[in-house]
């Protein structure tokens, strides 16, 4: 999730900065960065999906969690999940190098999808994709909540551990609904974009740092600040810096006392 996350921000990072300094950029280069954004941002939900699983089976199955979630099947998951995000997406690299002359990938345009793979018949299939996609995903987190939730309250000696478990899953389904911002995101720009004529660049920044930063902002609350180990660590190192960086000394009687 770390590692999909920081190439998906790298890559969309590169391509907006790219389209503030040189508007139009080479459509052969275009297609690797819409690409790889594509297949990171559609990974994420994905590996929600996975993760939600593995909380299940840690609760509700788990003297059989080890048999299970063994490193092997691990990589193997990782694999099925990169095989499905790409397959679909790369069709459209494939019917677009069928249907357009090989002038056009020498071509310069502003670096957008639709300027890309403009058939219509791949918009349509990548709307297809994105409801099987959200749509499993979201039934999956509904499942594994409902699961974990009736655990809780069947298992007293396992009661904190799924309330955690439950807690990262709702906050999985945030974060999920946050992706889903993407769906909307296109259809609120034009709008706004027929509103404040004058604002494409600010509007497009906005719409940049909500569907696509704030998302990612909440994997390290989730697997970061909610651990009392880091949180500790974090407040200490917090609180060194609100001295100035500069460590306490150890007093003579301190140290006799150790």
């Amino acid at each position: 999730m770390v590692i999909n996350d920081a190439i998906q921000l790298t890559v969309t990072i590169t391509l907006f900065v790219l389209s503030y300094i040189l508007f139009k950029i080479n459509v052969s280069f275009c297609c690797f960065f819409i690409l790889v954004a594509v297949f990171t941002t559609r990974n994420t939900p994905v590996n929600l999906a996975s993760m939600a699983i593995e909380r299940y089976i840690a609760i509700c199955e788990p003297l059989r969690y080890a048999q299970i979630c063994t490193v092997r099947r691990t990589y193997m998951v990782i694999g099925l999940i990169w095989f499905m995000c790409v397959a679909p997406d790369i069709t459209d690299l494939f019917v677009t190098l069928a249907t357009e002359s090989l002038r056009f990938f020498h071509q310069s345009v502003f670096c957008l999808r639709q300027n890309i793979f403009k058939d219509p018949i791949l918009a349509h299939k990548r709307l297809a994709f994105d409801i099987i996609y959200f749509s499993c995903v979201f039934l999956v987190l509904v499942f594994t909540y409902l699961r974990i939730l009736f655990a809780a309250r069947a298992l007293s000696t396992q009661k904190m551990s799924a309330q955690k478990a439950r807690n990262t899953i709702l906050l999985h389904g945030a974060q999920l609904a946050m992706c889903m911002l993407s769906y909307i995101s296109p259809s609120v720009e034009v709008v706004l974009r027929f509103i404040f004529p004058g604002r494409v660049l600010e509007i497009r920044f906005a719409n940049y740092l909500i569907v696509y930063i704030l998302p990612r902002f909440l994997s390290p609350i989730i697997y970061g600040v909610r651990d009392k180990k880091f949180r500790k660590y974090l407040k200490m190192h917090l609180m060194s810096c609100r001295r100035g960086g500069t460590a306490q000394k150890v007093t003579p009687v301190d140290e006799g006392n150790f």
